[in-house]
C-alpha cells in the first residue's frame, strides 16, 4: 500500500477525490468520511462502536482541508471546524467508488465453489490439534468458510462430543428438536422407522425463517455396510442451472417457495422464501432445497407455473448428478459441519449386519465466521 496519496476537494467540499501512487483512484463522499472517522469523540476506544448518531453530524457537512502525510490523510471538516485523521490503509479496503456490474448470482471472493473433483482440498482437521492450536483452528475454520463445510476426525468417542465441536467457533442453536438430535438406526431393525433408506441431498429446516445457519454430524458407531455420507455445493449448482438456463435461474430466485413441517404435536413451521437467494445487488447467498418438506407452491403466476417447474426439476437433477457429490464415510469420532445455506448433504443407503449412531445439532455461522475473523485480526497484528 503506498504511503501516500494525492487528494483533491471536489463537488464543493461534498466529496474528495483520492489518487494513490499505485493508480488506483478512489471517491469518497464527506458525510460517509465523517460518520466512518475513528477518533476518540465518534468511536468508543474499547469497542468501537459509535457514540454518536447520523443525526449528531451536520446535514451540509463538507471538507474544507485536506493535509495527506506519510500512511495517513488529515480532513477537516465544516462546520464543525474539526480535523480528523484516517489511515490511507483503511481507506483503501473500504472504498466503494468501484465498477458494480455483475452478473446475478455472483459470489464473495472467500467463496469458491466446487464440484466432485474437490478431492483432497476438502477441509480436514484433527480435532485435538484445533482445540489447542489457534492456528490450527483459524486453517479449518478458513476452509470451512471457502467451500462451506469441513470434517473433522480424532474426536472422542463419547455421547455429546458433537457439543464439544460447536464450542470450537460458538453456540448450539436449539430447536423443538432439543439441543442435539439422534441419527440411531440399525439394520433389519424391529421398527421401520429406524430405516436404512438413502436419503437426496437437501437443507435442513428450510421451513425455519431463518433456518439454522450450521449443522453438525457426529459418528458415535458406523458398522453398517454403506452409509457414506454425500455434500453437494449448492452454489455450485446454481451456476450450472444458470449457465444452462438463465431464465430458470430467474424464476428460482425472483419467486418464493414455501416449506412446511407439522410432524410433531404443537409444531408448525412455516417459511416463504425462493429456493434460490440473491441480495438486493445479486450476491448468492443462499440455497434451500428439500423435497421432503416443500409445500404447495402458490407465490409463482400462472404464466411462469411451467417453466419453474421445470427449472425446480432441473435443480434437482443437478443436485443428484454424482459429478456434483463429495463422498466420505465416517468412523467414530469422527464429524462434519455443513454451511446449511449453501451446502446440500445426503446419505447412501446400508444394509448387512451392524449399526449405525450418528448425533447432530445446530449452530449459527456468525459465531463461526467471528472466530475466524477474530484469528485473522490477531494474525495480522502479529505480522
Amino acid at each position: 500500500m503506498p504511503r501516500e496519496a494525492e487528494v483533491d476537494i471536489i463537488d464543493a467540499g461534498r466529496a474528495i477525490s483520492i489518487a494513490l501512487p499505485n493508480g488506483v483512484k478512489q471517491r469518497f463522499h464527506a458525510i460517509w468520511l465523517r460518520d466512518n472517522a475513528w477518533d476518540e469523540t465518534t468511536r468508543a476506544a474499547g469497542n468501537g462502536q459509535r457514540l454518536i448518531t447520523l443525526s449528531n453530524i451536520p446535514v451540509d457537512t463538507r471538507v474544507s482541508a485536506v493535509k495527506s502525510e506519510a500512511g495517513s490523510l488529515h480532513l477537516t471538516f465544516q462546520p464543525e471546524n474539526r480535523t480528523i485523521a484516517f489511515d490511507l490503509n483503511w481507506l483503501a479496503d473500504h472504498g466503494y467508488d468501484n465498477d458494480r456490474s455483475r452478473v446475478s448470482g455472483w459470489t464473495s471472493p472467500d467463496i469458491e465453489t466446487w464440484d466432485a473433483s474437490l478431492g483432497a482440498a476438502i477441509p480436514l482437521a484433527d480435532f485435538g490439534a484445533i482445540s489447542r492450536d489457534q492456528a490450527a483452528l483459524g486453517n479449518w475454520l478458513h476452509g470451512v468458510r471457502r467451500y462451506g463445510f469441513g470434517k473433522l476426525v480424532g474426536g472422542p468417542v463419547e455421547n455429546a462430543a458433537l457439543f464439544e465441536v460447536a464450542s470450537l467457533f460458538g453456540y448450539i442453536r436449539e430447536t423443538n428438536y432439543g439441543r442435539h438430535f439422534e441419527v440411531r438406526t440399525e439394520v433389519n431393525p424391529s421398527n421401520l422407522a429406524y430405516t436404512g433408506l438413502g436419503l437426496q441431498a437437501h437443507t435442513d429446516n428450510p421451513y425455519r425463517d431463518p433456518v439454522p445457519t450450521l449443522q453438525i454430524l457426529y459418528c458415535l458407531e458406523n458398522s453398517a455396510e454403506g452409509g457414506e455420507n454425500m455434500v453437494v455445493d449448492g452454489f455450485r449448482a446454481a451456476e450450472r442451472l444458470r449457465a444452462e438456463n438463465p431464465h430458470g435461474f430467474d424464476l428460482l430466485t425472483r419467486y418464493c417457495a414455501r416449506f412446511e413441517y407439522a410432524g410433531s404435536a404443537g409444531i408448525c413451521l412455516r417459511s416463504r422464501r425462493p429456493m434460490i437467494e440473491l441480495a438486493p445487488d445479486g450476491e448468492l447467498v443462499g440455497i434451500r432445497f428439500n423435497n421432503r418438506s416443500t409445500a404447495a407452491i402458490i407465490d409463482v403466476p400462472y404464466e411462469d407455473m411451467a417453466d419453474y417447474y421445470a427449472a425446480y426439476r432441473r435443480l434437482g437433477e443437478i443436485i443428484d448428478d454424482t459429478s456434483m457429490e463429495v463422498t466420505f464415510k465416517l468412523a467414530p469420532g469422527e464429524s462434519f459441519i455443513v454451511d446449511n445455506t449453501r451446502v446440500l448433504h445426503a446419505r447412501k443407503g446400508y444394509s448387512g449386519a451392524g449399526s449405525r449412531w450418528l448425533q447432530g445439532c445446530y449452530a449459527d455461522k456468525d459465531g463461526l465466521l467471528s472466530t475466524l475473523s477474530a484469528i485473522e485480526l490477531q494474525n495480522r497484528k502479529a505480522a
